[in-house]
């Protein structure tokens, strides 16, 4: 071909001006060279594609970066001679491999195909969450789609951490993270002179291939595995959670003052008169909002006040870059990791009491039975009359005349007004028909030496509902002013039932006589209605916890679908943008509509399935934290007999949680009295074949502690025999 033929060829690329806009000598674009590669029908060695591509010299360099990164991103990739293919042509499936404990995985496909099965075999080549390209050899013995690794795209895990052990003088680490199954291979010179036992941070230096363990050197020596505060320790580097800030961050963080200062008042409304007050849990230190009611005739005048972080953390700074990367803060028992530093997070952005703090207030009016009339938004500098606690506040409305009451006799009359709405609130809730799920939080009580005392369950009372409602109120607001102004955020979006749940709960309700209205799209009052039938009956949270399981998981979108549960048609988060970067972005959007401007801050869908993933680490890590914890408390029990209920019925066998304690462990199958027992999804069941013994969710039953495995935070019981 001749070079006037090939540059002719080189001019014929669609996305040229797109290149050369980007790069002062632009390459073939990457869709050009695809479609380059697909018109010779062959797989194209190297050199022949830079001749065809009339690539120079000099672009030798830049020219192979990009044939990497094509390789990396699964649109080529190389055959056994070298040569050139476009996966297109391969029938291959691009995806990310999920681990099983067991040493079997799955490949997660891209385009959203059926999982596919990978045998040990293959899973000896990878770890978990790395990426690949896989082609389908069949299916397997029990039907699904089965496939076989033919090239690692991208390693997804470099550093994990893990327990070092120690078998005929060889060192390997033992992952924390139970979807990694290969134990990490540890030279000798490569331990930091880590003993067997200890929790160490490993960085792997080869990884896994086909008949190769992955090696790994010890980077970080944590410490004995039942060390206080070990627990959350491994947590933070199990799910990779950023748990230190940058020296970027350090570095910003260190120019804020202590207090708002003057010049910051400007553009801003004067609200320091109105008697605002925060209500919180007794161990809060950051308090985003800060709540004041007021008479409008005859209905409320209603003021929601909400740190202003958008003021200090600026679009694309370290800190709105590192607040991104958290999503939101992470609680744990004792400890807490927040997504903002504490100079803002407990000191300028957080409302305490008795001093200035810069403020997005959200005002309703509402009429007597709790409709809206009307509501605004502006920027505002506040004074926080007083920091209450729930438990506070709820004895001050139990007992006016009381201690509590009259230590703060003059915002009592304030907070008293605050409960009258709160019930005009509710009345309106329940005529709405959002779903009011009965549900036992616990608090871990902790001894000196940072292990659990006792397990409580924490009474939600009506300061805890107040501010609830209150919020509630301020999201809908600003979920409809950014609707109203054609501003795209992030909802707080929470779909109904699949259809497939949805036949599932009618079916089991069905044998309880009941039935959930609705016809094949209910609403959340259908729910509420059926809620309510329940409620006294003896097997009320049985049905309550089957209907709760068939609902999706609230997520993050750009994409108003309502909430479900809360019977909204248009619902955001507003109420915390200390701990949740949504409420951040929607503060922005918010100021945006002010502004008369537009806020885009990028790909709204990414954004909403990023903060949705950084929801679900949050809460994997502290459930992680919990379990262990719980086992912790529990090894000193084994043997002795507790009363419980179930409260999950599976294949393998029966989940317990027991009475008063809210630690939950396992009946497995085998230790169920002998016979066949199937399990029967529909019925949250398990029966017997032969004796037709059923042991169904909500069940009761006495069991013995039997284990409890630190390692795996698991709990096994047995059944107990008569008498004990």
């Amino acid at each position: 071909m001749s070079i006037k033929k090939q540059r002719k060829l080189r001019n014929l690329d669609p996305h040229l001006e797109r290149e050369k806009e980007h790069y002062g000598h632009p390459l073939p674009s990457r869709e050009f060279m695809l479609q380059i590669l697909k018109e010779q029908g062959v797989p194209v060695n190297e050199a022949a594609l830079q001749s065809l591509l009339e690539i120079t010299e000099e672009e030798h360099e830049i020219f192979g970066r990009r044939l990497a990164a094509m390789v990396r991103e699964g649109q080529i990739m190389r055959n056994r001679k070298g040569d050139i293919c476009v996966v297109e042509k391969l029938d291959l499936i691009k995806g990310k491999v999920q681990g099983h404990a067991d040493g079997f995985g799955f490949l997660i496909p891209d385009d959203g195909s059926p999982d596919l099965f990978l045998g040990p075999k293959e899973m000896n080549k990878v770890l978990h969450s790395d990426r690949v390209m896989v082609r389908e050899i069949g299916v397997d013995r029990r039907g699904r789609r089965e496939g076989s690794i033919v090239e690692v795209l991208e390693r997804g895990i470099t550093q994990l951490v893990g327990r070092l052990h120690a078998d005929h003088g060889i060192l390997f680490v033992e992952a924390e993270n139970r979807r990694i199954s290969q134990d990490i291979l540890v030279p000798k010179e490569e331990s930091m002179g880590a003993k067997a036992g200890q929790v160490v941070m490993v960085e792997i230096i080869q990884q896994p291939r086909k008949n190769a363990q992955p090696i790994g050197r010890i980077i970080e020596i944590l410490g004995d595995y039942s060390a206080p505060g070990m627990e959350i320790e491994i947590a933070l580097r199990k799910y990779d959670l950023p748990y230190e800030f940058p020296p970027a961050v350090e570095k910003l963080s260190a120019k804020f003052p202590d207090k708002v200062l003057e010049n910051d008042l400007t553009g801003r409304k004067d609200i320091r008169h109105l008697s605002l007050v925060t209500i919180d849990g007794e161990t809060a230190r950051d308090f985003d909002d800060a709540v004041y009611c007021e008479r409008d005739g005859k209905g409320y005048k209603l003021y929601v006040a909400i740190a202003d972080v958008s003021h200090y953390v600026r679009s694309n700074d370290a800190l709105d870059r590192e607040a991104f990367n958290r999503g939101n803060s992470v609680y744990f028992p004792r400890r807490a990791i927040p997504m903002l530093p504490e100079v803002l997070s407990n000191g300028l952005c957080s409302l305490n009491p008795q001093v200035d703090r810069l403020c997005m207030v959200c005002e309703m009016s509402l009429d007597a039975e709790g409709d809206f009339l009307n509501y605004r938004f502006y920027p505002a500098v506040m004074y926080s009359h007083a920091r209450f606690t729930y438990t506070k506040v709820a004895a001050m409305l139990d007992d006016p005349e009381g201690e509590d009451a009259q230590q703060h006799a003059a915002l009592l009359p304030h907070i008293q007004l605050l409960y009258k709405l709160f019930k005009v609130l509710l009345k309106a809730r329940e005529k709405r028909g959002a779903i009011d799920f009965e549900t036992i939080e616990t608090q871990m009580i902790f001894n000196e030496q940072g292990k659990i005392e006792r397990i409580l369950p924490v009474k939600r009372n009506d300061a805890h509902r107040l501010i609830e409602e209150c919020m509630l109120a301020a999201n809908v607001c600003a979920s409809d002013f950014l609707q109203q102004h054609k501003q795209p955020t992030l909802y707080r979006i929470h779909e109904g039932p699949t259809p497939e749940k949805l036949v599932a709960l009618r079916d089991f309700l069905k044998e309880f006589g009941l039935n959930l209205s609705g016809g094949d799209e209910p609403h959340a009052k259908d729910y509420a209605k059926t809620l309510v039938e329940i409620k006294d009956r003896p097997d009320a949270q049985l049905l309550q916890t089957v209907m709760l399981r068939s609902l999706r998981q609230a997520v993050y979108s750009p994409d108003n679908v309502g909430h479900f549960g809360l019977a909204y048609e248009s619902y955001t988060h507003f109420t915390s943008p200390i701990r949740r970067y949504p409420d951040l972005l929607v503060h922005r959007a918010i100021k945006a509509v002010l502004n008369s401007t537009t806020y885009s801050p990028g790909d709204w869908h990414e954004l909403g399935i990023h903060c949705s993933q950084m929801e679900r680490r949050a809460d994997e890590a502290s459930r992680d934290v919990e379990s262990w914890l719980k086992c912790f408390y529990m090894q000193d029990r084994i043997g002795e007999c507790f009363d419980g209920v179930i409260s999950s019925a599976t294949g393998f066998g029966l989940f317990v949680a027991l009475d008063g304690i809210y630690v939950e462990g396992l009946v497995h199958i085998s230790e169920l009295p002998s016979d066949y027992f199937h399990f029967d999804a529909a019925k949250h069941m398990l029966l017997g074949e032969r004796s037709g013994k059923r042991y169904r969710l909500g069940d009761r039953l006495r069991v013995k502690i039997a284990r409890v495995d630190l390692e795996t935070s698991k709990i096994d019981f047995v059944l107990a025999g008569k008498g004990e």
